[in-house]
């Protein structure tokens, strides 16, 4: 039978970058649920590579970002996202993103994708995070 699951956006947390990305990621049945949380000591030395998806739903909670709508050339689309604010990402564009630190020295995202991305493995595992210098999973 199904069931409600309630979690903390800032509890559990896996390392994927020490001292500069943090994650975790749950399943529904068709979407997933993921918390990424970038952190300044390193996570401003981590550039994301533009990757696609289903459709993305995201709220942007402590600090800022800037989504890029494009395949990580110059010139493509800018779209910022401040603190508490949302954005919807349509399925297969291709984007990436550049954090800006708040005065906590963190960036942190919900995002909620559908279908869910399976390449962020099984939910006890440390995800999989499209870092630029990663091979696709």
């Amino acid at each position: 039978m199904a069931k409600c699951r309630v979690f903390g956006i800032d509890d559990g947390l896996k390392e994927v970058v020490a001292n500069g990305l943090y994650m975790k990621h749950l399943f529904g049945k068709h979407i997933s649920v993921s918390v990424v949380k970038f952190v300044e000591a390193v996570g401003h030395d981590l550039p994301a590579k533009a990757h696609v998806h289903g459709e993305e739903a995201s709220l942007q909670l402590v600090g800022e970002c800037t989504v890029f709508e494009g395949a990580g050339e110059e010139g493509d689309v800018a779209v910022p996202m401040a603190a508490r604010s949302a954005m919807i990402i349509p399925a297969q564009l291709s984007h990436y993103g550049s954090n800006r630190f708040g005065c906590e020295g963190v960036s942190m995202r919900l995002n909620v994708v559908t279908p869910p991305r399976p390449e962020f493995g099984p939910e006890d595992s440390v995800p999989y995070y499209p870092l630029k210098n990663r091979a696709d999973r």
